[in-house]
């Protein structure tokens, strides 16, 4: 069974040269890295756990490049994990596909590591295989056509959506991951918008607090901080299991790579929406 591509035509190109060139321009275009991850040079080591945006690509793609850039400088992993929240309210706790068998992008296909998934629900009874979860989700699609453009290799895919976001469901979920990459040549993506509909000054003020906690790897302060400064960032459960299996696989240098609003880009700063790129390395 496919999944299609849901989003092509409005948060990304939908036809292939076009989202090549758009997917350029993030990475050299105001706000983005300024390089293509042909010109990085290549670092022989694990490559470190990711934090992305997932907004249309014209207001979020160049701060999206900065961690996609530090992906590409790597060993290219042989799966990616991608945990976005559950903006729907469709499916389970936490979804992973169940008969999805590829995701479908304008790049072409990406199969689903159904190896993986099987693992994770065999570990955890939270963990249930449930195709509604990313019938309609944008927060892990959106992230497909970079992942295309900056890998060599083709890779294979477990995506995770969140409906429930609680700490104890984020730390879960962050030792399991933290099982499977122990094993294994895997790569973590946390799929995550910051302050939505707050003014430019506002948001990044409030999300500036958030980022400090991210960038110390303390999951309880960054959710302390959320709930306490009315931060309402989207993904804050895909980020807390990032971060707990960033520690418990030795991927405990952290750096926050970017930080924009759609503001930068729009010039309209009433009414914004945070976006940050973030890398975890291995020390």
């Amino acid at each position: 069974m496919i999944r299609s591509a849901q989003y092509a035509g409005s948060f990304y190109a939908n036809r292939p040269d076009d989202l090549l060139a758009s997917l350029k321009h993030c990475f050299k275009g105001p706000f983005g890295p300024q390089k293509l991850p042909e010109d990085v040079e290549k670092i022989e080591k694990l490559a470190p756990f990711l934090l992305v945006p997932h907004a249309g690509y014209i207001y979020s793609g160049p701060v999206a490049a900065w961690s996609y850039l530090e992906l590409s400088k790597f060993t290219h992993p042989d799966t990616v994990i991608i945990l976005g929240p559950n903006h729907t309210g469709f499916g389970a706790e936490i979804g992973v596909p169940k008969e999805v068998s590829v995701w479908s992008t304008p790049f072409g296909d990406v199969e689903i590591d159904h190896t993986i998934i099987d693992k994770m629900v065999n570990i955890s009874k939270h963990i249930s295989k449930n195709d509604l979860s990313h019938a309609r989700e944008h927060s892990i699609e959106v992230q497909l056509p970079f992942l295309q453009f900056v890998l060599s290799e083709p890779f294979k895919l477990v995506p995770i959506s969140l409906l429930n976001q609680g700490l104890d469901t984020a730390i879960l979920l962050g030792e399991i991951l933290s099982d499977i990459c122990l094993n294994e040549n895997v790569v973590v993506i946390a799929s995550s918008d910051f302050s939505h509909y707050e003014s430019h000054e506002i948001a990044k003020s409030k999300d500036s607090k958030v980022l400090k906690a991210i960038e110390k790897l303390d999951i309880k302060e960054m959710y302390d901080t959320k709930y306490s400064q009315n931060v309402s960032m989207c993904g804050h459960g895909p980020i807390g299991a990032t971060i707990e299996a960033a520690k418990k696989t030795n991927r405990t240098k952290s750096k926050i790579l970017s930080y924009a609003t759609s503001g930068d880009v729009s010039g309209m700063k009433n009414q914004v929406v945070g976006y940050s790129a973030a890398a975890f390395y291995k020390e």
